[in-house]
């Protein structure tokens, strides 16, 4: 459905350092960067183009944006969740199944730097992997 998704933070640097991080056992590394005369632009990417891009904000944000990041297993979710830990990260919701949304939707929500809430998911059947 999307191209690639782009948001203006607070602090590019600080931003790219958290996901990074936390999402880094997903395959998330930084794919470009460049200076503008607002500050840098940097795009992460998983696999093939950049699919993320931070910006710096041109102001105050208001609004609380949703991202969730596809997770190939509930494992991928633990380690997910336990950068997020490691780094101070305030968590939301630990990893667990939320069986409202459908069986085997596995995930952890946590705030990134900008307060956004942030999410590792997976949709496997149970511990044993995807149906």
């Amino acid at each position: 459905m999307f191209d690639h998704v782009g948001i203006q933070v607070a602090d590019v640097d600080a931003s790219v350092s958290f996901y990074l991080r936390v999402f880094g056992a997903l395959g998330l590394h930084e794919a470009m960067r460049f200076d503008t005369e607002g500050g840098p632009v940097v795009a992460l990417a998983s696999a093939g183009a950049p699919q993320l891009w931070f910006s710096p904000a041109r102001g105050r944000e208001t609004r609380e944006l949703h991202v969730a990041f596809p997770a190939p297993d509930r494992a991928a979710v633990e380690a997910v969740y336990h950068e997020a830990v490691a780094a101070g990260v305030q968590v939301l919701h630990a990893p667990r199944e939320w069986p409202e949304y459908h069986p085997g939707y596995y995930a952890v929500f946590f705030r990134d730097p900008d307060g956004h809430n942030v999410e590792a998911v997976t949709h496997g059947t149970g511990p044993t992997g995807p149906p």
